[in-house]
């Protein structure tokens, strides 16, 4: 079996040549990085000191075993008192991969994640915007394989998005399509 890296080279760069006319296998779409956000301000709004702390540390070291990599922990732009938000609180994580993460990340979304997300269909293809970029929402990390949902003590949701060069929605779908994410066939 092809590793994705390998796939895109001999398989997926001639087909879009082919279906869309480029003249340089550089001018063809690629996946340029994969975005992983999550967002937590709910659970920690209105916790204790030592509470929140917990919770942000399991978070974050839920986040850096899926991803392999450090998350960079995202404040609060401005206090919201309905919300028990103070400016400069944390509420969130995000990591960026790129490289070789990225192709092992995107390799284990499509062959272990999504198949084991419960009652999963396909992805709809109104999860592809209008630059081709693709973003699937997670409500919880159980489906990753690193993280044991039995021994943890919370749960919360997630969001990849992975950013393509493609220049059209089409060419972003056909990329995805070639890569082997199994998207729907119509909206």
């Amino acid at each position: 079996m092809l590793r994705l890296k390998e796939k895109y080279k001999k398989e997926v760069i001639p087909k879009l040549m082919e279906k869309f006319g480029y003249k340089n296998p550089f001018s063809c779409p690629k996946i340029d990085k994969v975005v992983i956000n999550s967002g937590f301000g709910r659970m920690v709004t209105g916790k204790g000191s030592s509470e929140r702390e917990k919770i942000q540390d399991f978070v974050l070291k839920s986040l850096s075993l899926i991803t392999g990599q450090k998350p960079a922990p995202r404040k609060a732009k401005k206090s919201i008192a309905g919300f028990k938000l103070r400016r400069g609180m944390i509420v969130g994580a995000q990591v960026t991969l790129r490289g070789e993460r990225m192709y092992d990340f995107i390799e284990k979304l499509i062959m272990l994640v999504l198949p084991r997300t419960r009652d999963f269909r396909g992805i709809p293809l109104k999860s592809v915007d209008k630059e081709g970029n693709l973003t699937l929402g997670f409500k919880e990390f159980t489906p990753f394989p690193e993280v044991v949902a039995e021994k943890e003590k919370g749960i919360f949701g997630l969001e990849v998005t992975i950013v393509t060069t493609a220049k059209s929605r089409e060419e972003g779908i056909e990329l995805l399509r070639l890569l082997g994410f199994p998207l729907k066939n119509k909206e």
